[in-house]
């Protein structure tokens, strides 16, 4: 007797496919994503992290172009919904290059990535396992650890991850059920700053290897996450310091048992691919405080700068002369519609309207997450350069 999946029906596109820059001056705001400088910087981190398999978090910016050229290039992916998992098998994707990172999903989406060959999921919770038990029965499984998120711009540290004693008993769980319990998951945070933020999740790792073994596991897998960063204002250290150190701590905690590994960088690849430009539509006094105004803000794709935690470096077209400091907000009628007050940008001081401003190492976590159309403003354009 033949049963039906009951899937969900799924998104058909995460967002319209960007289109190639026009030549002449397009109008603002639009993301400008440069696919030759994706694809360099996937390569770099690639040979910074030897015997590493990279996944490309698709949720930093799913443009089917990036997605296309990133797999032509070797990468595989790190998918968390329906949509990113057909994204990615559109890019040419095998099921096998694909890791499930959500630790929480509906059940008919694990059921959707099932029907598609997806054989790796991530969880954290004993009823999760049980989830992916019934609903994609026979796949692996890796447990994601909590940590702290210190040292990064962006903390990944209060919706996921378990300690150390739950994700043993959860692996423990996932054999009694028939599952690979395939290892370990963590992420040190976004734009990880600190490339010794892996230490700890990494010897909280070896100590759940160790346990479950002793209980009758074989795990061989290490998700070593994201977190590694792209270079925006304060600066950061190079691919090549994160793979030593990575390699060093691996050794030092697994030693001849070291396992498989993999990460899965968003920021890290896509961020310095990208520019986004706007224009500044007034310039005003508020006492003693210059503010300027862009047609692209916290809606329009800049969710990051709330609380000004991602600070991307800005160009003008009036660099060279004199400058002083300014609070730099976005276009809609929402009081949270500003990106830097806290700490003002220092901009040209004959900054004026029409003149473009342009936000650098923007192409991560910027189109994606642009509105559908809040207050009337719409979705953040992208422009490829293929």
């Amino acid at each position: 007797m033949s049963t039906t999946v009951p899937v969900r029906p799924p998104v058909p596109e995460l967002r319209t496919a960007g289109s190639v820059l026009p030549a002449a001056r397009p109008q603002t705001p639009f993301l400008r994503l440069d696919l030759d400088v994706a694809v360099a910087r996937y390569r770099r981190l690639a040979a910074a992290l030897p015997g590493t398999a990279v996944h490309y978090a698709v949720k930093a910016n799913p443009d089917p172009g990036l997605l296309a050229r990133l797999h032509a290039a070797g990468s595989r992916f790190d998918v968390a919904s329906p949509a990113e998992v057909l994204a990615a098998l559109a890019a040419g994707a095998a099921p096998g290059d694909l890791v499930y990172s959500n630790p929480v999903k509906r059940r008919t989406d694990i059921e959707l990535a099932h029907l598609h060959g997806v054989r790796l999921f991530v969880v954290d919770t004993l009823e999760e396992t049980d989830k992916v038990a019934a609903a994609a029965p026979g796949s692996a499984v890796l447990c994601r650890l909590v940590t702290p998120g210190e040292g990064s711009d962006w903390p990944l540290s209060r919706k996921y991850g378990c300690s150390t004693a739950q994700a043993v008993d959860v692996l423990t769980h996932a054999l009694t059920l028939g599952l690979d319990a395939a290892g370990v998951s963590f992420h040190v945070g976004s734009q990880q700053r600190d490339p010794g933020a892996w230490a700890a999740p990494i010897a909280a790792s070896a100590r759940v290897f160790d346990q479950v073994r002793a209980r009758g596991g074989r795990p061989h897998l290490l998700d070593l996450g994201g977190g590694f960063p792209a270079r925006l204002v304060g600066g950061c250290p190079p691919p090549e310091e994160y793979g030593a150190t990575i390699g060093r701590l691996l050794d030092q905690h697994f030693g001849a048992r070291r396992p498989d590994t993999l990460v899965e960088p968003g920021r890290g690849v896509v961020a310095e691919a990208g520019v986004l430009t706007t224009e500044v539509i007034g310039v005003v006094r508020r006492g003693e405080v210059r503010w300027v105004f862009l047609d692209a803000g916290v809606f329009t794709g800049l969710v990051e700068t709330l609380e000004e935690a991602i600070r991307y470096p800005l160009e003008t077209d009036r660099d060279g002369g004199p400058t002083g400091p300014c609070v730099v907000a976005g276009p809609t009628c929402d009081s949270a519609d500003v990106l830097y007050q806290d700490t003002m940008v220092d901009l040209p001081l004959d900054l004026a309207e029409g003149d473009r401003v342009r936000l650098l190492g923007a192409g991560a976590y910027t189109s994606c997450y642009s509105t559908v159309g809040f207050n009337g403003f719409p979705p953040l354009v992208t422009h490829v350069v293929p």
